[in-house]
């Protein structure tokens, strides 16, 4: 299997992200004694600097957490929804569904708390120290991505017509590809954060900076902010419902995983108000139907991967969400009840299982029958949706971050901040009796999706990706590709992957496609030809089109005794990249 990237390989230190500015800055800081979390940090609010189309201040951070010595935890940074949001308050808003854009499906922004958080529990740095790599950036300028240049300029004369202050930010003048763009506000938002606990101890400097966001000048500005209305992917404006009140009421939290044996390693992720179960799920039901090695993908071996994959995102449809209880969903009995519905031909229908008494799915449109997006857009992008970091220190520290929303496209900017808000209750239902019913102060069913493995031989990795509803799916098949096909990290990143489009989108517009299925067209004519063959409908995607994954281990022994450390990232869209010592 061929590789685009050497295997890296070192005992000092690691980080792997979808931006090499955030993997140099993440590494810069390994490099000056810092540790996981410190870089880690880092390299998450770099990101909302580089990659402002794919993640921002505004949004959401989901992260696992692996201290030497103790359990994997989730560090849970999905903010809640309003408390005035209510299906009531919704529909006295004359919408069908909560928009995509605007500020009505704003929740609360959890992605800078969970940083400061992480740092105050975990790191040893200031929070003057970690912004300080940020701040530099949006003040002094970067090379713009060609990627955010096209997004910026698809949205410019929207942002003109309807959102002046994203037009003064991004659009006036639109950037062309790599020219240097700078955000002088949000580099002002970031010193004033830092400058809350000037003179405190490590802690209560972080403690100071959280109380600076969430209940001074930060929450100040975002409640002045939503009482204005703004248009949205309705097709109207509206005002939001995001409060100061609600910023204040809310902490990021430590949470337990959800975790399951498989194949010589421990499989972690985060609980049932994220999609990480199902990917835990689909493990579990297609075990007994893979090989215990083989050379390749094999129609065989996809076949089984996607109608598992089927079934379990089905589950996540019917009954994930904030609080839900998922007890029964890696239960033998009931992977072995799910696992009876693969058969030779691939499976047209949603078939969620009977997990908890009858399943329910929300009411959804074919995605051929659905209406066509108005044009004020859904502000989702239609893949690497999101960003991604690994971080694995010398004292094997592993950090696995996943953090996204906010992004400029999405919400207008909040031109005192330098930021716009999420968008994440786009993923809740304006139907009652659903897990993922929209109600007051509950996390939005995220896509967001880290994953930690802990190998029985004591290694501990991190990995993951962008990709909205397509996370879970890259990363199982690169797990399929380590431990079914025997390959390395980078290998089986490389490796040739698809994805599923028989699923509820989890953004605006909510549809689903029939038997949908995305290959990379590397797996070869003959394999993708037996896939139709079966009834799935393939998308030819490509040769190098699906997933921005990365990776990054810590592995006892080795070099020095203190341990071996790998690291590997994502060529495709020629952007992600690992730093390693």
């Amino acid at each position: 299997m061929m590789r685009t990237r050497p295997p890296l390989q070192g005992s000092f230190g690691a980080v792997a992200s979808t931006h090499w500015l955030a993997s140099s800055s993440g590494m810069s800081v390994l490099e000056r004694g810092g540790n996981a979390a410190d870089a880690a940090a880092t390299a998450g609010f770099v990101l909302h600097v580089v990659e402002p189309h794919l993640n921002g201040p505004g949004g959401d951070l989901p992260a696992i957490v692996r201290v030497p010595g103790r359990e994997p935890r989730v560090l849970a940074g999905q903010g809640p929804t309003p408390a005035a949001a209510t299906i009531e308050r919704m529909r006295a808003e004359g919408i069908e569904h909560i928009p995509g854009t605007g500020l009505l499906a704003a929740v609360v922004p959890g992605a800078v708390p969970a940083w400061l958080t992480l740092l105050r529990d975990h790191g040893t740095w200031t929070p003057g120290d970690v912004l300080a790599y940020a701040i530099e950036l949006a003040e002094r300028g970067h090379r713009v991505l060609p990627r955010v240049a096209r997004t910026i300029a698809g949205r410019a004369e929207f942002f003109r017509e309807h959102w002046p202050a994203s037009a003064d930010l991004w659009a006036d003048p639109a950037p062309e590809p790599w020219d240097v763009i700078r955000n002088p506000v949000l580099a002002g938002t970031y010193r004033r954060l830092a400058d809350a606990g000037s003179g405190l101890s490590r802690e209560a400097a972080c403690d100071a900076a959280i109380a600076a966001w969430s209940e001074g000048f930060v929450a100040e500005a975002i409640d002045r902010h939503s009482r204005h209305a703004a248009m949205d992917s309705s097709g109207a404006a509206h005002a939001g419902l995001l409060t100061g009140d609600d910023l204040a009421a809310w902490r990021p939290s430590w949470e337990p995983t959800t975790s399951m044996p498989w194949r010589g390693t421990t499989v972690h992720k985060a609980g049932a108000w994220s999609q990480g179960p199902a990917m835990l799920e689909a493990l579990g039901i297609v075990e007994p139907l893979l090989p215990e090695r083989a050379d390749a993908f094999t129609a065989d071996i996809v076949h089984v991967a996607a109608e598992a994959m089927k079934l379990a995102l089905a589950d996540r449809d019917a009954w994930f969400g904030d609080g839900a209880d998922l007890e029964r969903l890696l239960d033998p009995a009931y992977l072995a009840e799910r696992r009876a519905l693969i058969g030779d031909r691939a499976s047209l229908e949603l078939r969620p299982g009977a997990l908890r008494g009858e399943p329910r799915l929300a009411a959804v449109r074919v995605a051929e029958e659905a209406p066509r997006t108005p044009r004020s857009g859904t502000g989702e992008p239609t893949r690497g949706d999101t960003c991604h970091i690994d971080v694995v220190d010398k004292d094997g520290m592993v950090v696995s971050a996943t953090p996204s929303g906010g992004w400029l496209q999405s919400s207008p900017t909040i031109g005192e901040l330098g930021f716009c808000l999420g968008t994440r209750a786009q993923m809740l239902w304006l139907e009652e009796g659903l897990p993922t019913s929209l109600a007051p102060r509950i996390r939005p069913r995220t896509t967001l999706s880290p994953t930690m493995l802990v190998d029985d031989d004591g290694a501990v990795a991190a990995l993951g990706t962008p990709g909205g509803d397509q996370q879970d799916q890259w990363q199982f098949a690169m797990l399929l590709g380590m431990r079914v096909l025997g390959l390395d990290p980078q290998a089986a990143i490389d490796a040739p992957s698809w994805h599923l489009t028989h699923l509820v989108s989890s953004f605006e517009p909510r549809v689903w496609e029939p038997g949908g299925l995305h290959v990379e067209s590397r797996l070869g004519e003959a394999v993708i030809d037996d896939l139709r063959s079966r009834g799935h409908a393939v998308t030819d995607a490509g040769p190098w089109s699906l997933g921005r994954l990365s990776f990054a281990s810590h592995e006892p022994g080795g070099p020095g005794e203190g341990g071996t450390i790998r690291a590997a990232s994502n060529a495709r869209d020629e952007q992600g990249y690992a730093a390693l010592r």
